[in-house]
């Protein structure tokens, strides 16, 4: 099974880019963020004319996520448990059953953070507490899972280009990354770093000062492996050659086979 993790950064600004992606590359599951549209509004056909069951959990404008699956999703719920007051459309679980297996999807596109110090970073390291927390309960019940999206983490130096630039920013704060740490401390994988530990590998390139094209690059989009799903990981790449097609996100897709 492939399942790809993507922040298309608007499914309006970015509809031939994904309709194109999906019926070329044909993930059998794909884990969208950065939607930027109600549930209403979202085109519903680059999802079916390729033949995909789509969920989406959206909000106008800006944030959003989806799941989108060839094979039929079970028991699909909105929101990061642990705090009812929060508006924001950025996570999304469903359940894909496999020929082997399954495994329960969770899609998050976690709060940038920036600027610090101020209450967006708060609600960043909040949201990312309330995070292990649901991590931890999905451990205790035993059920295979994995945690995907844009963590707007970049874990280690190796994950920039230049490191120094990012010492100051939210992505990047010591208290960011040990938050990290401590999902990976719970017994969670971190799919690529396990196939690919060599720096030079990014999944976000800027918009500005042609950063695509001087590989001024970070890696922010993260699968994390429970141990029943980390035992069955073939591979985990990404995709950084839909960077230069036309019209293209400032992320690109990162891939996980599983033996599913």
């Amino acid at each position: 099974m492939k399942i790809a993790t993507f922040n298309i950064n608007g499914i309006k600004a970015r509809y031939d880019t994904v309709a194109t992606w999906l019926r070329d590359d044909a993930p059998d599951v794909a884990i969208l963020q950065e939607i930027k549209s109600v549930d209403e509004n979202f085109p519903r056909q680059v999802a079916e004319d390729a033949g995909y069951e789509l969920h989406t959990h959206g909000q106008k404008g800006f944030n959003g996520v989806a799941l989108l699956s060839k094979t039929p999703l079970e028991d699909v719920t909105r929101g990061l448990p642990g705090d009812d007051s929060d508006e924001q459309a950025r996570y999304i679980e469903g359940t894909v059953i496999g020929e082997t297996g399954s495994v329960r999807i969770c899609g998050l596109y976690l709060p940038n953070g920036n600027p610090v110090p101020g209450p967006k970073y708060d609600y960043k390291l909040a949201w990312m507490a309330r995070l292990e927390a649901r991590a931890r309960a999905l451990l205790a019940s035993e059920e295979p899972f994995l945690m995907a999206g844009d963590y707007n983490v970049i874990p280690d130096a190796r994950d920039a280009a230049r490191p120094d630039a990012w010492t100051k920013d939210a992505l990047a704060l010591p208290q960011t990354r040990a938050a990290f740490r401590r999902l990976l401390n719970l017994g969670l994988t971190e799919a690529f770093r396990t196939r690919t530990p060599a720096p030079g590998h990014y999944s976000f390139w800027d918009y500005q000062a042609g950063a695509w094209d001087r590989n001024d690059g970070i890696r922010i989009d993260h699968f994390l492996l429970s141990p029943a799903v980390a035992d069955r990981m073939t591979d985990c790449t990404i995709q950084s050659d839909m960077r230069g097609r036309e019209k293209p996100s400032d992320h690109v897709p990162v891939w996980l086979d599983l033996d599913l």
